[in-house]
């Protein structure tokens, strides 16, 4: 199960009161595999992977918690003897993917619009502070930030809030069967398409498309699949390991120098006025596009679209995220400074002086 947490703990605190008297900024790494997502860290590196185990896991209880350090593919692996997943499809990116890692990313895969986000799904957290103080949500509360919802602040917060030691999360049953369907179309088809079957009471967990293919996946009770693949009519079926090369990068789609941008746009919007190749996820409200169009001209159009852009990966990623507006940079502002007054963890990985 890994080293007792206690001395993990201790250890920990023991450095981060070090880093706050000296002024050193503290690197949180975990297994490294999202390493390029976010500003570039520099600072004494503050290691996780020791910290790993499964706590406390009933499958009938439909959670799990275990210590932040532990590899995804061991929890992965866990709930599956149980015949149980984690709903959201987290990215691996690399064998090393830790369960903190995921939840300080906050990345989700195909399946996240038909069963949450990665912050639905967190159901609890221990951190550690700039303070080295140990804060259990659901137990500690923080006058500063009453009323918040530790767990969900800490989820994508890229460890600039604080160290996470533990997280519980919930999961849920894997499916009996599941069958991907595919279709040859073009953009506009395929866009019409995903609304019309979003709209139905299918069994459907992904749906994307990429080139000239649109890709459905159906997934649940064998005969509740066969019956939906039976109505959708599909041109072919392929094998379902296109979703987890979607999921971690792998297809040929994502082999590109140029930058890659994440846009998350509301399902029914128009394709986008930009110029670079296209992949459409999550039924269109994840758009993937590899381009050398500026950052200006991607996130205006983004945002002319009721969305917004996401610099997900780029040899100079100096502003990944999109800036904030005054009021919730004074919200993130506090935040810092309530869990993390010295400014020592992760700091400017997602934004400059936070």
């Amino acid at each position: 199960m890994g080293a007792d947490v206690d001395d993990s703990d201790a250890e920990f605190a023991a450095q981060i009161r070090r880093a706050k008297a000296s002024g050193t900024a503290l690197e949180i790494v975990g297994g490294g595999t999202k390493k390029f997502y976010g500003r570039p860290v520099r600072g004494e590196q503050l290691e996780t992977v020791g910290n790993s185990g499964i706590v406390e896991y009933e499958a009938a209880e439909l959670v799990i918690t275990a210590r932040a350090g532990t590899r995804l593919a061991d929890i992965e692996r866990t709930l599956a003897e149980q015949g149980q997943m984690l709903l959201f499809e987290p990215p691996h990116f690399g064998s090393g993917s830790t369960i903190g890692g995921v939840v300080a990313a906050g990345l989700s895969g195909p399946r996240r619009p038909y069963a949450g986000a990665v912050r639905d799904a967190v159901l609890g957290v221990t951190v550690m502070t700039g303070n080295a103080e140990r804060l259990s949500f659901g137990g500690q509360v923080m006058k500063n930030v009453a009323g918040y919802d530790v767990s969900r602040l800490m989820t994508g917060a890229m460890g600039t809030l604080g160290l996470l030691l533990r997280v519980s999360i919930r999961v849920g049953p894997r499916p009996q069967s599941e069958c991907t369907a595919v279709w040859e179309m073009n953009e506009a088809e395929a866009h019409k398409r995903m609304l019309e079957l979003a709209r139905q009471a299918l069994p459907i967990t992904a749906m994307a498309f990429n080139g000239s293919l649109l890709r459905i996946r159906i997934a649940g009770h064998h005969l509740a699949v066969a019956e939906a693949e039976r109505s959708l009519v599909p041109d072919s079926t392929e094998p379902n390991n296109y979703w987890q090369d979607l999921r971690d990068q792998r297809l040929p789609f994502f082999d590109s120098a140029e930058p890659l941008w994440r846009l998350s746009l509301p399902p029914a919007s128009a394709p986008i006025d930009l110029s670079g190749a296209w992949l459409w996820d999550w039924g269109g409200a994840c758009r993937w596009l590899i381009s050398s169009e500026s950052a200006e001209r991607v996130r205006s159009r983004a945002i002319a679209a009721g969305g917004h852009a996401t610099l997900f990966r780029a040899a100079d990623n100096d502003s990944p995220f999109t800036p904030l507006d005054a009021v919730n940079l004074r919200i993130h502002r506090r935040l810092k400074e309530t869990f993390d007054p010295a400014h020592i963890f992760n700091p400017g990985r997602m934004y400059v002086d936070i």
